[in-house]
């Protein structure tokens, strides 16, 4: 059987939402709200009959806050996952795939900072502060769910630690996170576009092999 999922948004009047025409509407009596965060229990009630999924925009994504179904529904599927994961099998699986996920972000984290050194191409002479600089974007870029353009895999690997060094160049070696940028459109955008060229411009004597000044913002932030 097919059941229905609606998308809602949250109202400000408790235990109503809005619908996707913009009507604010009531759930029905006997369904309660089941908040996000445990991915097997949603999927469980959703199996079981139809739901109201509560989303808001972040960004440019829509996150949802979680589903509005029958309480029945809400209370069997907890004991049915809580029963299974209460099972040697779940244990030894989760077991396994734990390792298997750990093995490939350890992976992904030696080729992401390949990737960094690689874009930033500094002479023999930094290659010192190449490996620094390298372990700093990484340790900040790419940890799981840090939700930096460094995860993200609409775009290659090396795209992602190129624009994860001009991130990080943009906090830490400029006044960007104390400026105050004015709120016209594409505005920030430009400012982002002229701090990544003075970032690049920092790169240069590294990547010739110049004599790095004490004034050099770079210079300052490594360790």
């Amino acid at each position: 059987m097919k059941h229905t999922h609606r998308t809602v948004t949250p109202s400000r009047t408790a235990g109503t939402v809005f619908s996707e025409s913009g009507e604010r509407i009531q759930p029905p009596e006997d369904w309660v709200f089941l908040k996000s965060g445990d991915a097997a229990i949603t999927r469980s009630v959703k199996a079981k009959g139809s739901t109201w999924v509560v989303q808001v925009r972040k960004g440019r994504r829509m996150i949802s806050q979680g589903i509005w179904a029958k309480e029945s529904h809400i209370l069997a599927s907890q004991k049915e996952v809580e029963a299974k994961r209460a099972t040697p099998e779940y244990a030894k699986r989760r077991k396994s795939d734990l390792a298997r996920r750990t093995a490939k972000q350890e992976k992904y984290l030696v080729d992401f900072c390949a990737e960094v050194v690689d874009f930033l191409k500094f002479h023999p002479r930094y290659k010192v502060e190449a490996t620094l600089l390298g372990k700093l974007i990484t340790d900040h870029a790419a940890p799981v769910g840090s939700g930096t353009v460094a995860r993200t895999e609409r775009i290659p690997i090396a795209k992602r630690a190129e624009a994860a060094t001009i991130a990080w160049m943009r906090h830490q070696t400029t006044a960007y996170d104390s400026m105050r940028i004015a709120r016209i459109k594409g505005k920030r955008r430009e400012v982002r576009r002229q701090l990544a060229a003075q970032s690049v411009r920092v790169l240069q004597d590294y990547r010739q092999g110049n004599e790095i000044t004490a004034s050099c913002p770079l210079r300052r932030v490594l360790p």
